[in-house]
């Protein structure tokens, strides 16, 4: 791979950039934001609720609907982030977690690989926001939150990815208890 010279460190993430020849030898500058990749849960009642967010989102200064999710603490699993941003967002404990699908949420300009899971045996307990977090937990079933999806109350991308990832693919498979 091609060297990256680091434009900008923000802990998070970095910006880095990268010369590359196209093929019509014209030399070109992109820009990457290199992210350690994210886990996003899907968490169903045992009545077949499935328990979403309300989360103040201060970079588009609006409250989305969507699914818990976090950033991986790096060298921590995926699996191990979606156990800790579950609890920590919406205080449930699951039993079981089952990964679903993976996918990248912007490779234009980011390397943010997302991590999936269904959390089932679901055990309630307190939530545990980080001090800038706004975020209120909702309850929908999941007919109701496709409505969402098709309606445009749902306009977060992993949430929509996940919902519908589940409902086409892992729940009509029987695989799911």
């Amino acid at each position: 791979m091609p060297e990256r010279k680091l434009v900008y460190d923000a802990g998070l993430f970095r910006v880095k950039q990268q010369e590359v020849c196209e093929r019509d030898g014209a030399r070109r500058l992109y820009h990457i934001v290199e992210h350690p990749g994210a886990a996003v849960v899907l968490p169903v009642l045992a009545d077949g609720r499935i328990v979403m967010i309300r989360n103040h989102r201060i970079v588009v200064d609006a409250d989305l609907l969507e699914l818990p999710a976090g950033t991986i603490d790096t060298p921590e699993e995926p699996i191990a982030c979606a156990r800790r941003e579950l609890t920590e967002e919406t205080g449930y404990v699951a039993e079981r977690m089952t990964p679903l699908v993976s996918f990248y949420s912007s490779p234009g300009i980011c390397t943010e690989r997302m991590y999936a899971f269904e959390a089932k045996g679901l055990t309630l307990g307190e939530t545990q926001l980080d001090g800038g977090e706004q975020i209120r937990v909702v309850l929908m079933e999941r007919e109701g939150a496709l409505q969402a999806v098709r309606d445009g109350r749902i306009i977060d991308g992993k949430t929509i990815v996940t919902l519908l990832y589940y409902d086409r693919f892992a729940r009509r498979q029987g695989t799911r208890e």
